[in-house]
Protein backbone atom coordinates (compact mmCIF):
# COMPACT_ATOMS: atom_id res chain seq x y z
CA UNK A 1 0.00 0.00 0.00
CA UNK A 2 1.39 3.75 -1.01
CA UNK A 3 2.28 5.64 1.80
CA UNK A 4 0.31 8.94 1.60
CA UNK A 5 0.62 11.50 4.46
CA UNK A 6 -2.28 14.60 4.56
CA UNK A 7 -0.77 17.90 5.06
CA UNK A 8 -1.45 18.19 8.77
CA UNK A 9 0.48 14.97 9.38
CA UNK A 10 3.84 16.88 7.65
CA UNK A 11 6.49 14.63 5.85
CA UNK A 12 9.25 13.51 7.73
CA UNK A 13 12.77 13.67 6.34
CA UNK A 14 13.73 10.62 7.64
CA UNK A 15 10.60 8.12 5.83
CA UNK A 16 11.49 6.48 2.76
CA UNK A 17 9.50 7.18 -0.08
CA UNK A 18 9.04 4.68 -3.54
CA UNK A 19 8.08 6.07 -6.70
CA UNK A 20 6.46 4.05 -9.00
CA UNK A 21 5.78 4.26 -12.74
CA UNK A 22 7.30 6.85 -15.53
CA UNK A 23 8.66 10.03 -15.48
CA UNK A 24 6.99 11.95 -18.19
CA UNK A 25 8.50 15.30 -19.19
CA UNK A 26 11.87 14.35 -18.32
CA UNK A 27 14.87 16.86 -19.54
CA UNK A 28 18.26 16.01 -20.92
CA UNK A 29 20.91 18.03 -19.91
CA UNK A 30 23.88 18.50 -22.14
CA UNK A 31 27.16 20.47 -21.08
CA UNK A 32 29.52 21.81 -23.51
CA UNK A 33 33.31 21.97 -23.38
CA UNK A 34 34.88 25.44 -22.54
CA UNK A 35 36.51 26.80 -25.75
CA UNK A 36 38.93 30.16 -25.85
CA UNK A 37 37.52 32.88 -27.13
CA UNK A 38 41.55 34.50 -26.94
CA UNK A 39 42.67 35.39 -30.45
CA UNK A 40 38.96 35.06 -32.03
CA UNK A 41 36.48 37.49 -33.06
CA UNK A 42 33.90 35.33 -32.73
CA UNK A 43 33.14 32.16 -31.02
CA UNK A 44 30.66 29.46 -33.04
CA UNK A 45 28.41 26.90 -31.04
CA UNK A 46 26.90 24.03 -33.79
CA UNK A 47 25.20 20.92 -33.38
CA UNK A 48 22.61 22.55 -30.97
CA UNK A 49 19.87 19.70 -30.82
CA UNK A 50 16.44 20.72 -32.76
CA UNK A 51 15.05 19.41 -29.77
CA UNK A 52 16.59 22.39 -27.23
CA UNK A 53 14.12 24.07 -25.04
CA UNK A 54 16.72 25.91 -23.30
CA UNK A 55 20.33 26.94 -23.52
CA UNK A 56 22.50 28.68 -21.01
CA UNK A 57 25.44 30.43 -22.72
CA UNK A 58 28.05 30.84 -20.06
CA UNK A 59 31.22 33.22 -20.82
CA UNK A 60 34.02 33.21 -18.33
CA UNK A 61 36.19 36.70 -17.92
CA UNK A 62 35.50 37.58 -21.76
CA UNK A 63 37.16 40.47 -22.99
CA UNK A 64 37.75 42.30 -26.47
CA UNK A 65 41.10 44.74 -27.39
CA UNK A 66 39.09 47.27 -28.36
CA UNK A 67 35.77 49.50 -27.04
CA UNK A 68 32.98 47.17 -28.26
CA UNK A 69 30.59 45.11 -26.43
CA UNK A 70 29.34 41.60 -27.90
CA UNK A 71 26.00 40.12 -29.41
CA UNK A 72 24.49 36.74 -29.27
CA UNK A 73 23.39 35.79 -32.75
CA UNK A 74 21.04 32.68 -33.30
CA UNK A 75 21.03 30.40 -36.53
CA UNK A 76 19.65 27.65 -38.69
CA UNK A 77 20.87 25.11 -40.65
CA UNK A 78 20.81 28.02 -43.56
CA UNK A 79 23.06 30.67 -41.01
CA UNK A 80 22.56 32.95 -38.36
CA UNK A 81 19.94 35.31 -38.32
CA UNK A 82 21.10 38.80 -38.67
CA UNK A 83 18.06 41.46 -37.99
CA UNK A 84 14.82 40.79 -36.26
CA UNK A 85 15.66 40.61 -33.55
CA UNK A 86 14.55 42.66 -30.38
CA UNK A 87 17.54 43.74 -27.94
CA UNK A 88 18.63 45.46 -24.31
CA UNK A 89 21.61 45.45 -22.23
CA UNK A 90 21.75 47.44 -19.30
CA UNK A 91 24.69 48.52 -17.19
CA UNK A 92 24.71 51.23 -14.45
CA UNK A 93 23.70 54.55 -16.09
CA UNK A 94 23.32 53.35 -19.49
CA UNK A 95 22.56 50.49 -22.19
CA UNK A 96 22.82 48.53 -25.58
CA UNK A 97 19.35 49.83 -26.66
CA UNK A 98 17.46 48.80 -29.92
CA UNK A 99 20.32 46.18 -30.75
CA UNK A 100 18.60 44.30 -33.96
CA UNK A 101 21.28 42.36 -35.32
CA UNK A 102 21.65 40.44 -32.41
CA UNK A 103 21.31 40.04 -28.68
CA UNK A 104 22.97 42.66 -26.91
CA UNK A 105 25.24 41.94 -24.18
CA UNK A 106 27.26 44.39 -22.49
CA UNK A 107 30.73 44.47 -20.71
CA UNK A 108 32.82 42.93 -23.33
CA UNK A 109 35.22 46.11 -24.07
CA UNK A 110 38.77 46.93 -23.49
CA UNK A 111 38.73 47.61 -19.89
CA UNK A 112 36.66 45.11 -18.55
CA UNK A 113 35.91 40.85 -18.77
CA UNK A 114 32.25 39.81 -18.62
CA UNK A 115 31.46 36.50 -16.48
CA UNK A 116 28.02 35.74 -16.69
CA UNK A 117 25.08 33.78 -18.34
CA UNK A 118 22.66 34.14 -20.92
CA UNK A 119 19.73 31.69 -20.62
CA UNK A 120 17.77 31.08 -24.36
CA UNK A 121 14.47 30.14 -24.17
CA UNK A 122 12.30 28.42 -26.98
CA UNK A 123 9.23 30.08 -26.78
CA UNK A 124 7.37 27.50 -29.57
CA UNK A 125 7.14 28.17 -33.56
CA UNK A 126 10.73 28.66 -33.60
CA UNK A 127 10.45 31.88 -31.24
CA UNK A 128 13.32 32.35 -28.76
CA UNK A 129 13.81 34.92 -26.14
CA UNK A 130 16.51 35.56 -23.87
CA UNK A 131 17.74 37.11 -20.81
CA UNK A 132 21.04 37.97 -19.35
CA UNK A 133 22.62 39.22 -16.45
CA UNK A 134 26.76 38.99 -14.99
CA UNK A 135 29.36 41.36 -13.96
CA UNK A 136 31.77 43.19 -16.07
CA UNK A 137 34.44 44.11 -13.60
CA UNK A 138 34.54 43.58 -9.57
CA UNK A 139 32.58 46.23 -9.01
CA UNK A 140 29.82 46.60 -11.63
CA UNK A 141 27.19 44.32 -13.47
CA UNK A 142 24.99 44.23 -16.38
CA UNK A 143 21.01 43.02 -17.25
CA UNK A 144 19.04 42.62 -20.13
CA UNK A 145 17.02 40.11 -22.57
CA UNK A 146 16.11 39.80 -26.43
CA UNK A 147 13.83 38.30 -28.69
CA UNK A 148 13.76 36.70 -32.08
CA UNK A 149 12.20 34.35 -34.65
CA UNK A 150 13.72 32.55 -36.50
CA UNK A 151 13.11 31.05 -40.09
CA UNK A 152 13.83 27.37 -39.23
CA UNK A 153 15.22 24.81 -35.90
CA UNK A 154 17.82 26.15 -33.90
CA UNK A 155 21.15 24.79 -34.40
CA UNK A 156 23.63 27.29 -33.79
CA UNK A 157 24.77 30.22 -32.15
CA UNK A 158 27.54 32.99 -32.19
CA UNK A 159 29.13 35.08 -29.86
CA UNK A 160 30.88 38.14 -31.36
CA UNK A 161 31.85 41.59 -31.01
CA UNK A 162 29.44 44.54 -31.82
CA UNK A 163 32.49 45.96 -34.30
CA UNK A 164 35.88 44.23 -35.82
CA UNK A 165 37.44 43.66 -32.18
CA UNK A 166 39.18 40.44 -31.07
CA UNK A 167 38.50 38.64 -27.97
CA UNK A 168 41.86 38.93 -25.99
CA UNK A 169 40.92 36.61 -23.14
CA UNK A 170 38.04 34.37 -21.67
CA UNK A 171 36.19 31.25 -22.74
CA UNK A 172 32.84 30.02 -23.50
CA UNK A 173 30.15 27.09 -23.04
CA UNK A 174 26.95 25.81 -23.36
CA UNK A 175 24.71 24.01 -21.69
CA UNK A 176 21.71 22.47 -23.72
CA UNK A 177 18.56 21.25 -22.29
CA UNK A 178 15.59 19.26 -24.33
Amino acid sequence: MPLVKTQAEGINLADTFAFTGTVSGAHSLTVGTPVSANGNDEVDITGISSSAKRITLIVESLSSDGNNDSKVQLGTSSGLQTSGYGSVSFWGSGGLQGVDDGMAWYGTNASNALSGAMIIYNFGSNYWVSHHTGKYNNNNGMFGGASVQLSGTLDRLRIRNTSTNTYDGGQVTVLVET
